[in-house]
């Protein structure tokens, strides 16, 4: 079994920041990318951000507004999310997911194994 461990969410007010890290089997040894998803109100999971091995990264649908940024250290197997000046938007589910070899996607279909979700509350 695959099993991705998230950790880093919190409640913070706005303006604060946060990093979410997530160990991800497979990303170095098989090139796995790994994507992160916010989960909303709506309970739908959209895309913000994914890395590949070899550092390309994509964010998706403006995610952040520039406050985001993803990176990795593939010798850990591990994904970042570092997320600043957060806003009350930014609030929900994020979980990272394993995708396709060397090739970001924000289709959540394209992606099998995911992890539990780290709860992320921005708020006075």
């Amino acid at each position: 079994q695959v099993q991705l461990v998230e950790s880093g969410g919190g409640s913070v007010q706005p303006g604060g920041s946060l990093r979410l890290s997530c160990i991800a089997p497979g990303f170095t040894s098989d090139n796995y990318v790994i994507g992160w998803f916010r989960q909303g109100p709506g309970n739908k999971r959209e895309p913000v951000a994914c890395i590949t091995r070899g550092g390309a990264r994509a964010i998706y649908n403006n995610s952040g507004d520039g406050r985001f940024a993803i990176s990795r250290d593939a010798a850990k197997d591990t994904v970042t999310l570092q997320m600043n000046d957060l806003k009350s938007e930014d609030t929900g589910n994020y979980y990272c997911a394993r995708g396709r070899r060397g090739v970001c996607t924000a289709n959540p279909t394209d992606y099998t194994y995911w992890g539990q979700g780290a709860r992320v509350t921005v708020s006075l």
